[in-house]
């Protein structure tokens, strides 16, 4: 079996698609979930804590270009400059993000357990077994079969009566 049909074997398995379309889908969360991080909750902590922005808490390990006309105080355009950087800050806000992140994951499997678990619950419970025909059905049955067998015996060619 050569190494490309193996490939095309192992990529048309489900799980390699279903796992393609969850990264898709995941990197688009964790996109929605910076914006809930830096948009929403870091403003509100900075308001609360009179205007605390963690992006704004960085060490400078290097000179700032000549050329550079930006704040000094800015790490966003001092990266974007080539300013080496120490960025503490950003590395807090990145943590405060995963860790929403986790726990959004963390609630959407307790969710998926709990419905899985509330399936096998069902099936351990099971279905009621139907309950047993009345004798007049079960007889109007056996009567529908003998005559259906009557039927098809009499399409074959039936036997001379016995002579007397």
């Amino acid at each position: 079996m050569t190494l490309l049909h193996e490939f095309r074997k192992f990529v048309a398995r489900g799980n390699v698609l279903d796992l393609a379309v969850g990264v898709i889908v995941g990197a688009a969360f964790s996109t929605i979930t910076k914006s809930l991080t830096d948009d929403l909750i870091m403003p509100v902590i900075g308001w609360l804590f009179g205007g605390f922005d963690f992006s704004s808490y960085f060490l400078k390990l290097g000179p700032i270009p000549a050329t550079y006309r930006g704040s000094p105080d800015n790490y966003a355009a001092l990266k974007a400059a080539g300013v080496p950087l120490f960025g503490y800050g950003q590395f807090v806000s990145v943590v405060i993000n995963f860790v929403i992140l986790a726990f959004i994951v963390f609630l959407l499997v307790k969710f998926v357990n709990q419905a899985i678990a509330v399936v096998h619950e069902e099936q351990k419970a099971g279905v009621a077994p139907p309950a047993a025909d009345p004798p007049e059905i079960a007889l109007l049955r056996e009567i529908r079969d003998e005559l259906r067998a009557r039927k098809d015996g009499a399409a074959t060619p039936a036997s001379p009566p016995p002579s007397s």
